[in-house]
């Protein structure tokens, strides 16, 4: 019992080693990661060689497949480039299957030391990230051995002898449970490297070992699929075909496993080496069988998952667009997910602007009710992408970043404060100006079109501020908004002065009016928030307006 206790340790060890090396690598190199996958997509090729770099790192071709996803699904890459790039992936872990199956143990010590310096040193830093990924890499090595080690005796023991005797070749059951335990490990990795130190150790026969690792291969597309089975289809539609070109490859190779016993197991001395090349084999023969047929592929990904249908594009318009739940394992790439959502908010308080001005002008009181009905899209999104926000661990988020989930959060908050505001604004034009059939002076008009202008204007500048944290345009924002303050003073003042020469329309709506441009100013407000945080970062704001001597006397 104590040896069966220590091999599933070491199982439980490499699980959790290649977990912090895949979660570290993606906590530094993130954004250079999904950077390197966009840029590599002129052809086939190139986009599978960017693969195969990005998952050498990563050490997961899930994980590779999940930020691959995400880009479909924002629509920055077509599906047949993603699949080009999912052939590299798998070559990639499997390179680095052979690597680790060397006897690099005595490097353990060195990783985890180091490692644990690192980290604790400076764990909310890059180094300390790096730390991660080291003491990683040291508990993989480390895992690696101790399974060695605790197979030994278990293979001494009389009852495991007698049970590995009677075991058969069962070529279903080896990739069903290939399968799933890739599945549970979420990482076929993991898994082909303890088949490997079980076969070398001659826990497992070599036969059984090559039919498992064609399951670990089946099960590493599966964990994709299961991973993106609530996200939009384009994303789904690349993991389907990932797991495609695996059950084609599978069904090719299995066959033929007696020829690989028969030609080539003899000229292996080690088993275990064996199976890691066994695996690379498989992903190669794979990866150049299909290279060629990506474009195909995604033609039947296309058809077996269909895009729904838009309904005439407004529905899906309103709805989250962005909020790709399979990117929440890559924090830096949700953080993306979410600025985009967070500017899809924004067009619908821009729509909203727009219906604003031509009920002002056409008094359309079916237009003001299907506006107003936009105010709740705007609540449901943000709500979404509060959600979303709660989802991402802000531990694993470098000091730029956490900012940006600030900025994100705070700029959603203030469209669907604009949105409560022009929702209030339309039913005060019902009220008290549609139902009653008053009018707004020639001029009174003229200045809120002109107002409402400046305000779409600003929107839209705000939006690129919060898109690229630009500090010359968050200034001019703020100068906008100060230009602003001057209009709604002097519009003010010419609507009291008509007033005061007693025109009867100003006379009718002059509340309406006056709520009407302070409204206008609000929303300017919030708008104009946005440049705070980028002018305070590049040190271009003072801390305080105040005078540093109070007003009243001291207590």
């Amino acid at each position: 019992m104590k040896h069966l206790l220590n091999l599933l340790a070491a199982i439980a060890l490499l699980v959790w080693g290649s977990h912090m090396v895949r979660t570290g690598v993606l906590r530094v190199f993130g954004a250079n990661l999904r950077n390197i996958l966009a840029r590599s997509m002129s052809n086939r090729f190139s986009a599978a060689m960017s693969g195969l770099g990005v998952t050498a790192l990563v050490q997961s071709s899930t994980a590779t497949s999940l930020m691959t996803s995400a880009f479909v699904g924002q629509g920055l890459i077509t599906l047949p480039s993603a699949l080009a790039v999912m052939r590299g992936a798998d070559v990639g872990t499997a390179l680095m299957a052979v690597l680790f199956s060397t006897d690099l143990s005595w490097l353990s010590p060195l990783f985890i030391f180091v490692g644990v310096v690192l980290f604790i040193t400076r764990q909310d830093s890059t180094p300390g990230r790096i730390g991660r990924v080291l003491i990683g890499l040291g508990l993989m090595l480390l895992a690696l051995r101790l399974v060695v080690d605790a197979t030994e005796p278990l293979l001494q023991a009389e009852a495991v002898r007698t049970l590995l005797a009677s075991v058969s070749s069962d070529l279903f059951m080896e990739l069903l449970l290939g399968a799933v335990l890739a599945v549970i490990a979420y990482s076929s990795l993991a898994v082909v490297l303890l088949i490997a130190a079980m076969a070398g150790s001659g826990a497992i026969p070599m036969e059984v070992a090559l039919g498992l690792v064609l399951g670990a291969n089946l099960g590493s597309g599966l964990v994709a699929v299961l991973t993106t089975a609530k996200s939009a289809t384009e994303v789904r539609q690349v993991t389907v075909g990932n797991l495609l070109f695996k059950i084609m490859g599978v069904a090719i190779v299995a066959p033929f496993l007696g020829l690989w016993m028969r030609y080539v197991h003899p000229h292996i001395p080690n088993a275990g080496q064996d199976a890691v090349l066994f695996h690379l084999v498989f992903n190669i023969f794979n990866s150049l069988c299909f290279i060629g047929l990506t474009q195909t592929v995604a033609r039947w990904v296309a058809a077996l998952l269909p895009k729904p249908e838009d309904g005439g594009g407004k529905g899906n318009l309103l709805r989250p667009r962005h909020l790709d739940p399979s990117a929440l394992s890559t924090p830096s790439l949700a953080i993306s997910c979410a600025v985009r959502e967070a500017l899809h908010q924004a067009d619908v308080v821009e729509s909203m602007l727009i219906g604003l001005q031509k009920v002002v002008e056409t008094d359309d009181a079916k237009l003001s009710e299907e506006v107003r009905h936009l105010e709740s899209t705007v609540d449901d999104l943000y709500s979404a992408i509060k959600y979303y926000m709660t989802k991402i661990s802000r531990a694993e988020l470098d000091e730029r970043e956490g900012q940006r989930w600030t900025e994100i959060i705070s700029f959603t908050i203030n469209m669907e404060q604009i949105g409560d505001i022009i929702e209030r604004v339309l039913l005060d034009l019902e009220d008290k100006k549609i139902k009653k059939g008053r009018q707004f002076s020639d001029a009174g008009m003229q200045e809120i079109s002109e107002l409402n202008q400046h305000l779409l204007d600003n929107l839209r500048l705000a939006m690129s501020v919060f898109l690229n944290g630009n500090a010359r345009e968050a200034q001019k924002l703020l100068e906008e908004k100060a230009r602003f303050r001057d209009l709604e003073l002097a519009y003010s003042a010419t609507h009291l002065a008509r007033l005061s020469d007693n025109t009867v329309p100003s006379i009718e709506t002059s509340s309406l009016h006056i709520d009407l441009i302070s409204d206008l100013k609000r929303i300017n407000s919030l708008l104009c928030s946005v440049a705070y945080p980028i002018l305070e970062q590049a040190g271009a704001l003072a801390p305080s307006r105040l005078r540093e001597t109070p007003l009243g006397p001291k207590l």
